[in-house]
């Protein structure tokens, strides 16, 4: 990404100073276009519920465990041998379940957000397009991603109304 900026500026210079005045630069930050949208709040609300329900089965899990752990302790002192190894295997493996399900669950967390924030990305960056390539501009830089080390934020137009327009978000972000 970095090398992409530095070749595009590269190139521009190049061109000649009167025509790099000329062009027109943007910036943007995206991260906040996509936390404004409404498609991202019921992301939100949709991931909520979902870790719910995974934390409920792993709480359930948790209590079983609980359960079977202390009636083992209750009834340490009249079991056999060969029952106490049962139990202990028993526990060890209702344990081992756990934690495999917490694994699992984490990995099919993060794949169910990344699908569902794709179109959602998508949308804001088909907008981003649509406002750029309209205005005219181009280079049109994202600040969210904190891949410049400098620029002069006056030389810059901040296309984020037209995007939020084109997105139909009518809040304001809050100020910083």
């Amino acid at each position: 990404m970095k090398k992409a900026i530095k070749l595009t500026l590269a190139v521009a210079l190049l061109m000649g100073s009167t025509s790099l005045f000329a062009q027109k630069f943007g910036r943007i930050n995206t991260q906040e276009i996509i936390m404004a949208m409404p498609e991202t709040k019921t992301m939100q609300t949709n991931m909520e519920a979902y870790g719910k329900e995974i934390q409920d089965n792993i709480e359930t899990m948790q209590v079983e465990f609980n359960t079977k752990y202390q009636d083992y302790q209750k009834n340490y002192n009249t079991l056999t041998d060969m029952a106490k190894e049962m139990k202990e295997k028993e526990l060890q493996d209702l344990q081992g379940r756990i934690q495999e399900f917490q694994g699992r669950a984490q990995q099919e967390y993060q794949k169910k957000q990344n699908e569902l924030l794709a179109p959602i990305i998508e949308k804001a960056k088909n907008a981003i397009d649509k406002i750029s390539a309209a205005g005219g501009y181009l280079v049109v830089f994202d600040t969210s991603t904190g891949s410049l080390a400098y620029f002069d934020e006056a030389t810059l137009t901040d296309i984020s109304a037209d995007v939020r327009k084109e997105l139909g978000i009518t809040e304001t972000p809050a100020a910083k």
